[in-house]
């Protein structure tokens, strides 16, 4: 996979917890837009918003942590860290809620 310059890392997300119905989607699209990453975020059936994220190292070390922080209209009850795969098709540029 070829990678675009300044992007050195890639991570998948599982966050539950009251992370449904509280702009916890939104929250995430205005930190990783913030930090310069790209990616996309979703809610689940299940109650949970998952998330990829790309860009540089620091960049999403420091989203994964406000993640786990969250908003204060949320609680995060735990984070799951998913894998990706090294055959993931690039995500493109920007950061989007997926509907």
């Amino acid at each position: 996979m070829e990678r675009r310059p300044g992007v050195s890392a890639r991570l998948r997300l599982r966050v539950h917890g009251r992370v449904q119905g509280v702009g916890f989607r939104w929250f995430v699209r205005e930190q990783a837009r913030a930090l310069g990453l790209s990616g996309w975020v979703r809610n689940n059936e299940d109650g949970s918003v998952e998330l990829e994220v790309s860009g540089a190292d620091a960049h999403v070390a420091e989203l994964e942590a406000r993640v786990r922080q969250g908003p204060d209209s949320a609680h995060v009850a735990g984070v799951i860290v998913l894998p990706v795969h090294d055959q993931a098709p690039p995500l493109g540029d920007g950061f989007h809620v997926q509907h």
